[in-house]
């Protein structure tokens, strides 16, 4: 536990709201809440006040360790035996790591969004292609040529995104136990990232709403140009649209989502809180063989119909009953 964590437990014990303990140590109500969201660092005559107050030694107060004498998974939340490790384990995040990370984050999660957006734009040009060969007597391309040309774009298109997916993705490597493991924040490394956080919500929410509206709008192309196409060339040119809306939206939502993803890990908040942790491991093999299951699913039923307009629809299915799978798995472990 680090001070400001020390000062919020010892406040509470004793029943005193933030403005009791300020008046008994003669400051602000505000400098005690920025102590307590790490924002600050109170005088060290007021580390003393404070701890002839709480009845703690300054020791106690300013070494960032685990109390004597209380059970280390009651003060930490979790059961670390359920993670494979003990509380010596758990990683100090500093400050210097916490700012590289965010930054590094910052950087990739434009990369990996194209990548995504890659896949989802790669059979376009075979859509097209294809299209038009197939609907225009007399036209320079064959089918088989069209299929073989757009075959070739969608290949080299998810070559370039795999490539990015990989060089990008091992830069993320040495951070994976943010997202597995129990961590500890160095002091002041709190109030930093909650206050980068609280700077990145207005650009996060805009993003998701743009992204979302985008995704649910890219639908309106098919429907509208199906409705006057009498060879099929509109709805060809629809299908495309809606790929190139989809795209859109999913790399803002992708790009977000890795920035603000990072705030969360950080702050062990929403799906990596401690006991979350717990239960993702609990699903690692899970996770394993249902998403290689979808995978498996979704090139095999694209390769043999080649109607790869459709089948991106399986992505959106597995991901909401993916969310079923791992519920029903949790009730079923409970019981």
């Amino acid at each position: 536990m680090i001070l400001a964590d020390k000062i919020t437990d010892l406040r509470k014990k004793n029943g005193w709201s933030q403005e009791e303990l300020a008046n008994q140590l003669g400051v602000s109500r505000q400098a005690v809440s920025k102590w307590e969201s790490a924002s600050s660092i109170p005088d060290l005559d007021k580390i003393v006040k404070m701890s002839i107050i709480f009845g703690v030694s300054t020791d106690y107060l300013l070494k960032d360790s685990l109390e004597a004498g209380r059970d280390t998974e009651e003060i930490l939340g979790y059961n670390t035996a359920e993670l494979g490790m003990d509380e010596k384990a758990i990683q100090m995040i500093s400050m210097e790591t916490a700012n590289v990370y965010l930054e590094l984050l910052r950087n990739i999660s434009s990369k990996i969004a194209l990548g995504v957006s890659l896949c989802i734009l790669s059979p376009i040009m075979l859509i097209g292609l294809t299209g038009v060969s197939d609907k225009k007597e007399g036209m320079i391309l064959s089918v088989e040529v069209a299929v073989g040309i757009g075959m070739t774009i969608l290949l080299l298109m998810v070559a370039v995104a795999v490539a990015i997916f990989i060089i990008y993705g091992r830069k993320m490597e040495v951070y994976d136990f943010l997202e597995k493991e129990p961590i500890e924040l160095a002091y002041g490394v709190k109030g930093l990232v909650e206050k980068e956080k609280l700077g990145y919500e207005a650009a996060h929410s805009r993003n998701l709403v743009l992204g979302i509206v985008l995704c649910i709008l890219s639908a309106v192309p098919i429907m509208v140009l199906a409705v006057s196409d009498k060879n099929g060339m509109l709805t060809i040119v629809g299908v495309n649209l809606c790929l190139i809306l989809v795209s859109i939206g999913v790399y803002l939502l992708v790009s977000t989502g890795i920035v603000y993803g990072g705030f969360q890990r950080l702050l062990e908040e929403g799906d990596y809180t401690r006991s979350q942790k717990i239960e993702n491991k609990r699903n690692d093999v899970i996770d394993k063989i249902y998403w290689c299951s979808v995978t498996a699913s979704y090139l095999g039923w694209s390769f043999i119909t080649m109607e790869w307009e459709k089948t991106w629809i399986v992505w959106p299915i597995a991901g909401v009953f993916y969310g079923a799978v791992v519920g029903i798995s949790s009730v079923i472990r409970k019981h």
